[in-house]
């Protein structure tokens, strides 16, 4: 009678790990459903594996479907291999964690001389994000070196005082990289490979490269309004020691297994790297507590990708979603996986039914809510589909299960508008995670809507209206990317010089290495009757003259003719156009009316309508035009 009843509980046991197994697989079908995931899963409990299954393909074009075995770019999950790489260097006495980047770059800036590696570890440097600077869209398709990251980080200046505060930054880890090669005189990708993927056996996991064949690699998609379309592409040189590497969720449970275990790590080292600093950030993870339990975890984005990798440390649970589709279903899909391991009631994301709300009321929602200072939501109102957007996060959709209350799909998370008694939406209200957290509306648009309508004014030649919408952007968020430099250009071709002046200077002393600002304070000085020459020499002592737009600042400082700067654009089309528009400028300064026309015209035609120098080109040309 025991040995029957002792089977039934065995039994009993068995089907409630089934009944598991089948909810996390319904949970995620719940976001390939709804097509806001696509990718691989892995959920493991002291080793054993609970659910591991690919969804989705790993390369639409051949209908080739994702599977365990399928690689993934990580992302900012690279960060937490970085990271232990420092701690080896550091188990070696190659380097220490207090020790002062100078001490390994003699050459650093003289504002870097209080920052750590610790620093750098812990996202509170304030060495600025490369991957907010003006040119990044522009830049991460080219091929570069740790060398010339580093180079691109030295003039900015802090944005606060090392170990003051905390403040996401890329920039850091890309150091952090520079940094192992100096001190181990090995490349990243050699350092990694040897002393953390070969122990572990993660041998379907590396350094990613744009030109390499790899075998089961998966190819990233971005949705877009007519459905999923290829990401643009990156060069993997860019995100180096960021987030540079690939990996698949069968090696990510080795790691887990590795570094959790002590095979990689002394306790000393994995204390360490799991103690937070400041806002929550430890070494290359956050440390935090999900529903009462303690979770190490981080998330990772790359054009086309996005993953998340956790561990629940009490019952050594890890949780693997890795995407190749960009969108936040990853960390929702990872925050359900592991409630429902762990035995909590966890709604599907159908569950909520979805009602249609007609588009004056979700237009009524369009602004920018505060919910904490320096931390906003931003609803936004695109092609019928009301959006949120997080500060620092990605753009996701809301939807309505009634006139005033939204889900997302992407996480579990609601959001709750309210109205005054003039019917005027005053606030929201975020319900996440048995939190309800309060946002005060402070603008009807939010910045990056005042901007983007600027942009458009400005691609119409409406400069005064764009004027208008730059300064809104500014007033909505003084740290809005690019309005003062575009409020100036529009100021410069509206013919307020003066106050293109100032916007230019002050966008060069926010950013002092911004080429653009240089070029188009030196054109309003000129245009406005003064001699720039001597400000855009200072301006731009810093520079790599022999990189665009380099040579446009060389014929403008007459170190160079218009032939030769025209020949350095090469072949490219858009350079093509820039260097013509340039130049076109330079000409139509010195009266050389005739050439400075065939040059605009040459940059009407050849520049897309989205590029800056688009509508000036146009105007410039139909001036010339006109004159006699």
């Amino acid at each position: 009678m025991l040995r029957r009843i002792t089977i039934a509980f065995l039994l009993v046991g068995i089907c409630l790990a089934q009944d598991n197994i089948s909810r996390m697989d319904q949970v995620v079908h719940g976001y390939t459903d709804s097509k806001l995931f696509m990718g691989s899963v892995l959920v493991a409990r002291d080793g054993k594996v609970l659910l591991s299954k690919g969804y989705g393909f790993a390369d639409m074009e051949w209908d080739v479907p994702n599977s365990p075995t399928t690689k993934f770019r990580l992302g900012s999950v690279t960060k937490q291999f970085t990271a232990a790489c420092i701690l080896l260097l550091e188990e070696r006495g190659k380097l220490k964690l207090d020790d002062p980047v100078k001490k390994y770059m003699t050459d650093a800036p003289a504002a870097w001389d209080k920052i750590t590696i610790f620093n750098l570890l812990t996202h509170t440097s304030g060495i600025p994000n490369f991957t907010a600077f003006y040119d990044y869209d522009s830049t991460k398709t080219i091929a570069t070196t740790p060398e010339k990251l580093v180079a691109r980080l030295r003039d900015k200046p802090l944005e606060f005082q090392p170990g003051e505060k905390y403040n996401y930054s890329n920039s850091g880890y890309v150091l952090l990289g520079y940094l192992i090669e100096k001190v181990s005189q090995q490349s990243y990708s050699q350092f990694v490979q040897e002393n953390i993927f070969n122990p572990l056996g993660m041998k379907d996991s590396g350094y990613d490269s744009s030109s390499a064949i790899i075998p089961q690699r998966a190819s990233g998609y971005v949705p877009g309004p007519k459905g999923v379309v290829n990401a643009d592409y990156v060069d993997m040189s860019v995100p180096f020691a960021a987030g540079g590497l690939y990996s698949t969720t069968e090696d990510l449970l080795r790691w887990e297994q590795g570094l959790m275990g002590g095979k990689l790590l002394s306790p000393a080292s994995l204390q360490k790297m799991t103690t937070p600093f400041k806002n929550i950030y430890a070494l290359g993870v956050g440390v935090s507590t999900m529903n009462g339990h303690k979770v190490i975890s981080h998330s990772g984005s790359v054009d086309g990708f996005y993953t998340e990798l956790e561990y629940y440390p009490e019952d050594k649970l890890t949780v693997v979603v890795l995407a190749n589709l960009m969108e936040q279903a990853p960390e929702g899909i990872a925050r359900k996986l592991a409630a429902v391991a762990h035995g909590e009631n966890v709604p599907l994301p159908t569950a909520t039914k979805e009602i249609t709300v007609s588009p004056a009321v979700l237009e009524s929602y369009v602004g920018t809510y505060e919910l904490k200072p320096s931390f906003n939501l931003v609803v936004t109102f695109e092609d019928g589909q009301l959006m949120m957007q997080a500060t620092g996060q990605l753009k996701v959709p809301i939807f309505a299960e009634s006139e005033t209350k939204f889900f997302l799909k992407v996480v579990d998370a609601q959001v709750e508008f309210f109205k005054n008694e003039k019917s005027e939406v005053t606030y929201l209200m975020l319900h996440q995670n048995g939190r309800d957290i309060k946002g005060a509306k402070i603008s009807h648009f939010s910045a990056a809507y005042y901007l983007q309508r600027g942009v458009d004014h400005y691609t119409k030649g409406d400069y005064d209206q764009a004027i208008q919408d730059f300064s809104e952007a500014i007033r909505s968020d003084p740290k809005t990317p690019r309005a003062l430099l575009d409020r100036g250009t529009a100021n410069l071709y509206a013919g307020h010089f003066s106050d293109a002046q100032q916007d230019l200077s002050q966008n060069l002393h926010l950013d002092p290495t911004d080429p653009y600002a240089m070029i188009w304070l030196y054109l309003s000085r000129a245009k406005g009757g003064a001699d720039g020459k001597d400000e855009l020499k200072t301006n731009a002592a810093g520079l790599d003259l022999s990189k665009w737009p380099g040579p446009v600042i060389q014929l403008y400082l007459g170190r160079s003719t218009p032939e030769d700067t025209l020949h350095a654009a090469g072949g490219d089309s858009d350079q093509k156009c820039e260097y013509g528009f340039y130049v076109g400028e330079y000409r139509a300064l010195r009266g050389e009316r005739p050439q400075a026309l065939i040059l605009f015209r040459g940059a009407a035609d050849g520049c897309p309508k989205d590029f800056m120098e688009y509508i000036p080109a146009v105007l410039e040309m139909k001036a010339l035009e006109t004159q006699k």
